[in-house]
């Protein structure tokens, strides 16, 4: 009989490779994996013969070192996902997580820029180094096609087709979508290809879309902290994260007229709920304008 510790292991790799997991979700596993064989370690168990009463502990044991409620319920997700694939691979003929319930969630609305504060942000700050070239391209890119940042800084120069207007990328679980690409956001890529990526791109070699100073592949994380000082440049004392211009790309389309699936099939949603949320923000959008602007709405 394997270890724990290879059990572990191999489940990790099916999530990765046969399911086809993002990194970020197969290592967030890992760390409540690691979790869970500390804990069972300590009582003298293991995943073959902890029961469920050993698992409802484990959970209680989160909220005494209070975990949020959405690690929680994540938490929960991998261990289910676990002994499902320890029962289909025959080593046990029960599921200790079957009786664990999943903490309800508050459904908290994503932050969303207003259309005049993405104008802001694009025009405030903006001046003509290289850097500040691909900076603007990044963001406009990010606002038109509703990518998440994990994807953009993943694409390949091959992946803009920028005189059709279209970004081809990799999404959740290896999918592969074509996303329209704005007018605007085309004019500020061909800009940064006319010659900031090539001065930058003799730093090093790749044939990845945006490089940092260094000639390398930009990380997420290095984004982060560019649209940090753009939008301190800009003025916006908003709190703005990479996610925020993509919630505000499927927000604007929504309260423009366009259709949900559309959204849902542009930002990758393999659920259609998924991207539900965003009709509670053009409701909660019309009622602000309606209480602000109806003389007897107050």
């Amino acid at each position: 009989m394997e270890s724990s510790e290879a059990l572990y292991k191999h489940f990790l790799t099916y999530l990765r490779v046969e399911r086809g997991l993002a990194q970020n979700t197969t290592l967030a596993y890992s760390r409540d994996l690691t979790r869970l064989q500390r804990f069972l370690q300590a009582k003298q168990l293991d995943p073959l013969t902890c029961g469920g009463n050993d698992i409802f502990l484990f959970i209680y044991q989160l909220k005494e070192q209070q975990m949020a409620s959405r690690s929680i319920a994540r938490c929960i997700a991998a261990l289910r996902g676990f002994f499902a694939y320890v029962l289909s691979e025959g080593l046990r003929s029960d599921d200790p997580t079957t009786y664990i319930n999943t903490p309800k969630l508050e459904q908290s609305l994503p932050t969303v820029l207003s259309e005049q504060a993405v104008d802001k942000l694009m025009q405030g700050g903006v001046t003509q180094t290289d850097l500040d070239i691909r900076n603007l391209a990044m963001i406009e890119l990010l606002y038109s096609s509703g990518l998440r940042v994990s994807e953009m800084v993943g694409l390949r120069v091959e992946d803009v087709s920028l005189d059709v207007g279209y970004v081809r990328c990799l999404g959740k679980g290896n999918k592969e979508r074509i996303v329209p690409l704005g007018e605007l956001a085309a004019q500020a890529v061909q800009r940064y290809l006319d010659g900031p990526r090539y001065r930058l791109r003799r730093k090093g070699v790749t044939d990845i879309l945006f490089l940092n100073a260094k000639g390398k592949p930009l990380t997420r994380q290095g984004f982060w902290l560019i649209l940090k000082a753009c939008a301190k440049a800009s003025g916006l004392d908003q709190n703005i994260s990479p996610h925020t211009l993509r919630h505000s790309f499927a927000t604007h389309l929504l309260d423009h007229g366009a259709d949900l699936r559309s959204v849902q099939e542009m930002l990758g949603h393999a659920d259609i709920s998924t991207t539900q949320i965003y009709t509670h923000l053009t409701k909660q959008y019309i009622l602000e304008v309606f209480r602000k602007a109806h003389p007897r709405a107050q």
